[in-house]
């Protein structure tokens, strides 16, 4: 039997989000920059990749939009001295984890463009299925593209449409009506601040609002960072309008039966003091780890998560089974994907720099390990041996969502099938090839509990994806287009 599966740096570093929009239009004329610096920080778990600023002010002459970006995290990227060269009181900010397009400083956003018709800026969450074949139309009718990332595709899009309509945001409207996949877009015009969430709900995006200016955020932890006053989540297919005039809202036509949230946000993206669409990611993981102690138990002596996506399910875990709970995994948070190596023993060496075990914790014990997700199955092996090697007497794992049998095509960085062990494994294979006792997964039906019944996209579990992903060109989850 073959050990599990290693082919790329996501094996150590778990599932990956696309990126976080944060912007901010101050109706009082307050640069926003340092504002958008603090919310990108907050936000900084949805992509470490490259991040960017784009500002202006709206009472400045036209195309006056100043933007810096580069690769790195927002701390590495901006000092105090770029943010005080960007002054304006509209602008949006963008973290980026490259699931569509390579890394490179050209494909950091947001994405500033100048055209007939004046400026905009715009800052993307999530993966279009249909943007190789928009692409293809727009380079057929003269685009020229300077990136790798369907965002532009978007920019370009709205440019167009901008020509032949009377204002901004019926020309992100049309754009939005030809477009397929999970997104949440702000775009700030020379007096407007637009945010759009797609017509399913995929990826989240909020509202907020503090004295004088007017937030939009990718998760409403960034408000609770900056004493911001949540005021609601965007609904599925609405067009926000913030202006000098205040809020106003248009929503896409023919909206979908169904809605349908990333369960991948409430399980693992979004930071555990966000609220989305109404629901605590707290509270969501508390229930799936209390659910995978009623419905799969485990005789033990202590329950353990993995650092940090497991510890809230392994906190209800415990509360259920009546199990102790403690941290048995020290985690090192400064060790980054510079340690990932394309060796076994080199991968080996990356798990052990990042995670430590507490041998003291677990030497003669019956361990519950509790993890998120399991993707290649990698990472649970070499924390299974790690464990072994520092006294457990036994391991149970248990899994807080569903098998990974499908690929995403929204912007969740969830590798092809031939990757993902459960699409090629039984559970007892999987079991066995990761080293553990026992091996049980979340039930799909535990889902809706754990998200008090909001509708969810389940599809990286169930191959039910919410509309048509045949157009979907993606190259394991990497450059759209080539």
């Amino acid at each position: 039997m073959n050990a599990p599966e290693s082919v790329s740096a996501a094996s150590f570093t778990g599932l990956h989000e696309e990126c976080g929009v944060f912007a901010v239009f101050d109706t009082a004329g307050n640069d926003t920059a340092p504002l958008i610096y603090r919310g990108l920080s907050a936000l900084q778990h949805r992509g470490q990749e490259s991040c960017g600023i784009a500002v202006s002010s709206t009472s400045g002459p036209p195309r006056n939009i100043r933007c810096h970006k580069g690769l790195g995290l927002v701390s590495e990227v901006f000092s105090p001295s770029i943010l005080h060269a960007l002054p304006g009181n509209l602008g949006v900010g963008h973290v980026r984890y490259s699931t569509c397009g390579s890394t490179s400083p050209e494909n950091a956003q947001p994405l500033v463009l100048n055209y007939i018709k004046g400026s905009f800026a715009l800052a993307h969450n999530g993966n279009l299925v249909n943007a190789s074949r928009l692409r293809r139309e727009q380079e057929a009718q003269g685009a020229v593209f300077r990136t790798t990332i369907d965002s532009e595709v978007i920019a370009c899009g709205i440019a167009r449409e901008r020509v032949r309509t009377s204002s901004i945001e019926e020309a992100v409207e049309q754009t939005a009506k030809c477009l397929m996949g999970g997104y949440a877009l702000a775009v700030t015009s020379p007096r407007k601040l637009i945010g759009v969430r797609d017509p399913w709900g995929l990826k989240p995006l909020c509202l907020g609002k503090k004295d004088s200016a007017y937030f939009l955020s990718s998760e409403s932890c960034a408000f609770s960072s900056l004493g911001i006053q949540f005021i609601r989540d965007l609904l599925p297919g609405e067009i926000l309008i913030v202006s000098s005039q205040g809020l106003s809202s248009r929503f896409l036509p023919a909206p979908p039966e169904k809605t349908a949230r990333c369960a991948f946000e409430y399980i693992y993206f979004a930071r555990l003091d966000s609220v989305i669409d109404g629901v605590s990611v707290y509270d969501a993981r508390f229930r799936s780890g209390e659910a995978l102690a009623r419905l799969h138990p485990a005789q033990a002596d202590l329950v353990t998560g993995v650092p940090d996506s497991g510890l809230t399910a392994a906190a209800g875990f415990s509360k259920a089974s009546s199990i102790p709970f403690a941290l048995a995994l020290c985690k090192n948070s400064y060790v980054g994907r510079t340690f990932i190596k394309p060796t076994d023993e080199e991968r080996q060496n990356a798990v052990r720099m990042k995670l430590s075990v507490l041998t003291s914790v677990v030497k003669g014990k019956r361990i519950v390990l509790v993890d998120d997700s399991l993707v290649r199955g990698t990472t649970m092996s070499a924390l299974v041996k790690m464990l072994r090697q520092a006294g457990a007497s036994q391991i149970h794992v248990r899994i807080s969502s569903p098998p990974f049998l499908f690929p995403c095509y929204f912007g969740t960085d969830v590798p092809s099938n031939r990757q993902l062990i459960a699409s090629s494994h039984s559970e007892a294979d999987i079991c066995s090839l990761i080293g553990a006792d026992s091996l049980a997964y979340l039930p799909m039906e535990a889902l809706d509990h754990m998200a008090e019944g909001l509708s969810l996209c389940k599809a990286c579990f169930d191959g039910h994806y919410p509309m048509t992903v045949s157009d979907c060109r993606l190259q394991n989850g990497k450059d759209a287009f080539s």
